[in-house]
């Protein structure tokens, strides 16, 4: 089976809001064994509205509608429900004496148009809404001579979420077939999308019974695998036989196979390694550490560094003599190198991290591009400098450079 889910609200259309709930609905969706086909976002217009259902409710055996339950003129979603299916609103008196109720002892009186949330589709089912006032539907219905169930959902995501884990998840149960969904996520690092996928793809389309997405990312590309099957077992086998084959082809380029970050991995290998780590940075001004200390419990391994953007500070945190800055200029193999090795052994670490470069967007020359970055990582005993040349603004620049030393550690300590 395959769900739509449809936000409604004008506001989910500007910069300012963002659906969240389908997150949550897909989740809670996908443990089900039920497959997210179609996600749709709708403003307040009763034309768009009604010509949304019917597409989603033609193409899915589930359509799940979000919002738009309210009492004010632009809540619209069981009038244009209705229309879609050529079926009338019936108004729950029972439904509307509740409402009067609730606001008696709250000592307030009810506005006229707070009724119009008690109008239910012909055939439908009120799904209580212990939140909020606004109360969900549930229909399950034919359409086009196939079986359809529809539900109608707040949009506060508190009580749509009570409501779809009370109300709405039983009643699916009981309807689904056996199925399950089992998925893994696979990170490769520093390599660029095209070519990943001109290897990866004689791979996955042997395996047309898993859904292969390749996203890429700054400095990483991944796998998302995802497979339904009658049991979560048979599912998973299939996506792990997949990922298999693609961490064969890949080798110590994976960095990831359950989807964990690149600064997770170094910690998991600091930690196992018992190994302590020191960075020296001047055009990332301090991501790297950033993404370091992200981790919980980085303490054990991460002692600190420094952010030396000047050429003063490089020297004087950093030991880099200034004799080697005036030979081979700041954006050098020899300046990185010595920014590893110094804030290796200044800071008493086993690992340590030079990163230098031009992020831009100006400071640039002929012989140094903006973009050109050097970084380096040392344990004492050897060392490993890479240049590139990262193309972009000045945040991606950072971003790739970053990445690029934490796989150096990743390397490294492998």
């Amino acid at each position: 089976m395959i769900a739509e889910i449809i936000a409604i609200g004008s506001e989910m259309l500007t910069p300012y809001r963002q659906d969240t709930n389908s997150l949550f609905l897909t989740e809670r969706l996908n443990g089900l064994g039920i497959s997210v086909s179609f996600k749709t976002v709708v403003g307040d217009n009763l034309d768009h509205l009604i010509s949304a259902a019917r597409t989603a409710i033609a193409r899915a055996d589930i359509a799940i509608f979000m919002g738009g339950l309210g009492p004010t003129q632009d809540d619209l979603t069981r009038e244009a429900v209705a229309a879609a299916l050529g079926v009338e609103l019936k108004r729950d008196n029972t439904m509307v004496t509740e409402m009067y109720k609730r606001f008696a002892e709250r000592r307030l009186k009810m506005p006229e148009n707070n009724a119009q949330q008690a109008d239910v589709l012909q055939g439908a089912v009120i799904l209580p809404n212990p939140k909020g006032t606004a109360p969900g539907q549930w229909l399950e219905t034919t359409y086009a001579d196939k079986p359809r169930i529809i539900a109608l959902l707040p949009g506060p995501p508190h009580e749509l979420e009570t409501m779809w884990d009370i109300e709405c998840a039983p009643r699916l149960r009981d309807k689904v077939p056996p199925a399950a969904i089992a998925g893994r996520v696979l990170k490769v690092a520093m390599m660029g999308e095209s070519a990943v996928d001109l290897r990866a793809a004689p791979i996955y389309k042997k395996y047309p019974n898993v859904e292969t997405t390749v996203l890429a990312g700054q400095g990483q590309v991944e796998f998302h695998l995802n497979a339904t099957a009658a049991t979560k077992g048979e599912a998973q086998a299939e996506v792990d036989r997949l990922a298999g084959e693609l961490e064969d082809e890949f080798d110590d380029a994976v960095f990831s196979a359950q989807g964990e970050s690149l600064e997770e991995i170094v910690s998991y290998y600091m930690q196992m390694r018992n190994a302590k780590l020191a960075v020296a940075e001047s055009c990332t001004g301090g991501m790297v550490a950033e993404r370091l200390t992200s981790v919980p419990g980085s303490s054990r391994w991460f002692l600190g560094g420094a952010v030396v953007y000047s050429n003063d500070l490089k020297t004087l945190f950093a030991d880099v003599p200034p004799l080697m800055i005036e030979a081979h200029g700041a954006v050098s193999k020899e300046v990185a190198v010595a920014l590893a090795e110094n804030i290796r052994e200044l800071c008493g670490a086993d690992i340590g991290v030079g990163v230098t470069g031009i992020a831009g967007p100006g400071g640039g020359t002929e012989e140094k591009p903006v973009g050109l970055v050097y970084v380096a990582v040392t344990n004492g005993h050897k060392h490993e400098v890479v240049q590139r040349r990262f193309f972009g603004d000045r945040e991606r620049v950072r971003r790739w450079t970053s990445q690029l030393a934490l796989d150096l550690v990743r390397r490294m300590l492998m």
